[in-house]
């Protein structure tokens, strides 16, 4: 269908009252009735951001000399975030617009290294070793830079199999992946061991800190046991980590750090030959939006240390209230030992099924995400989580689990027919259910 651009322009008020209408239908993130997307501290911050954000709405990071505002709050960013992941006066990295451009560099940048190295020649096929569990970022980075990827087993405690990532590493390696958390499960990959791998094997050590990076330094400076994961570990090469998560920064804000500076050059490209003058890029993207830069800088100075462990301690309460009441509802468990507000929720008996309680929870007006091996719901808990809305959570779960419980039909129906029907697909046999995904994702854009 064809939408033509109006041929006189539309009253800007009208406009504003037309975005608000539209922005009616959807999902309640503002009441808490979401568990991913949106990481939303309060609306003080969030107004604080819509001024800081504004006020660099048309700058360019594309040019940090013209833009030398962009320059130094990408700089001290970096800086900022070097100390809070372990690192040291040598550790180099840039801003990106999120987790999956972070990934996306730093699989460029190790296998550019290989390539300068002289470790991967012609048409020989770099390898990147990672966890099943990955993020499919991951993926998506190796389909574009004709990386192979190789998915490490995880095992009973949901973090990967070391053995099997030693057993899958060879000549044409360029570097192995751990995660901190993992998305799925929460739990953290075991990173020293990993690394240590890495460094007998001579290749990179990437510490994926999309999720975790501005989350288990609080938790850990609060008391709570997190497993070595950061660049305080020997061996540990680079970490991507997302201001705009646990950071609370405006989206899109990521940053990716490399123990130095010589191996971040492998991140960059330098054209000279091009008639339109000098070219160089630092990061995917050409145009780069200033506000982003601006926000994370502001957030971090914003919050400081104090604003950050107090933030974190009101999550570690809230995620401890949804635990705890997880644990009193006959059939579901935590899976895994999650140090954080992240984790999932799985059944202890066929009697429950967790895809049909999701559909059982979204008649109640919440939109749970879901997992599929094992099949478990996901919780990642920010401040509109508390108080009220973890109850009425709890609540409602236990409801959902009490009105599934025993009646298979329900597995049949709505979003629990599909996702119970890929989870239970043999590998490599995942074609049919990938078709009905594209097809669903090319419908999303019509009209």
């Amino acid at each position: 269908m064809t939408v033509p651009i109006p041929d006189h322009g539309t009253d800007r008020d009208t406009l504003l009252d037309q975005v608000r209408a539209a922005a009616e239908g959807d999902a309640d993130w503002h009441g808490g009735r979401t568990f991913s997307l949106v990481y939303h501290h309060s609306d003080e911050h969030h107004a604080f951001l819509e001024k800081v954000v504004g006020a660099f709405l048309s700058t360019n990071a594309l040019n940090p000399i013209a833009f030398q505002s962009l320059r130094r709050f990408e700089a001290e960013v970096v800086r900022m975030s070097a100390w809070l992941l372990g690192g040291d006066d040598e550790v180099a990295g840039t801003m990106s617009s999120g987790g999956t451009e972070s990934i996306l560099l730093a699989v460029k940048t190790y296998r550019d290294r290989a390539r300068a190295e002289g470790r991967i020649v012609g048409d020989d096929a770099p390898n990147l070793v990672l966890p099943v569990t990955a993020h499919p970022a991951f993926l998506k980075a190796c389909h574009l830079l004709d990386v192979e990827p190789r998915l490490a087993p995880i095992g009973d405690d949901l973090r990967v199999d070391v053995a099997a990532v030693a057993g899958l590493i060879d000549d044409r390696t360029i570097a192995v992946v751990g995660s901190a958390p993992s998305y799925p499960h929460g739990v953290v990959d075991p990173i020293p061991e990993l690394a240590s791998l890495a460094i007998d094997r001579g290749v990179g050590c990437h510490v994926d800190a999309c999720l975790g990076g501005f989350l288990l330094p609080w938790v850990e400076r609060l008391g709570r046991e997190v497993p070595p994961w950061d660049l305080r570990v020997p061996g540990v090469t680079s970490i991507s980590a997302d201001l705009h998560k646990y950071g609370f920064a405006a989206k899109g804000a990521s940053v990716v750090l490399y123990r130095d500076a010589v191996l971040r050059r492998h991140q960059f490209q330098v054209e000279t030959g091009w008639p339109g003058g000098i070219w160089l890029s630092p990061t995917i993207a050409g145009t780069r939006p200033g506000g982003a830069i601006a926000g994370a800088w502001a957030t971090l100075r914003a919050f400081g240390v104090d604003g950050y462990l107090d933030l974190h301690a009101g999550l570690l309460g809230t995620s401890d209230r949804i635990r705890t009441g997880v644990a009193t509802i006959d059939g579901l468990e935590i899976l895994g030992d999650p140090p954080a507000g992240v984790f999932a929720i799985g059944s202890t008996t066929d009697e429950v099924d967790v895809f049909a309680v999701a559909d059982a929870l979204e008649t109640r007006g919440w939109h749970p995400d879901r997992l599929l091996s094992p099949p478990a719901l996901h919780v990642m808990v920010t401040p509109v989580h508390a108080g009220e809305v973890a109850d009425r959570f709890v609540a409602d779960l236990a409801d959902s689990v009490e009105e599934v419980r025993g009646r298979p039909e329900r597995s049949q129906e709505g979003q629990a027919a599909m996702y119970g029907m890929v989870a239970t697909l043999p590998d490599g046999q995942h074609e049919p259910a990938e078709e009905f995904l594209l097809a669903l994702i090319d419908g999303l854009y019509e009209v």
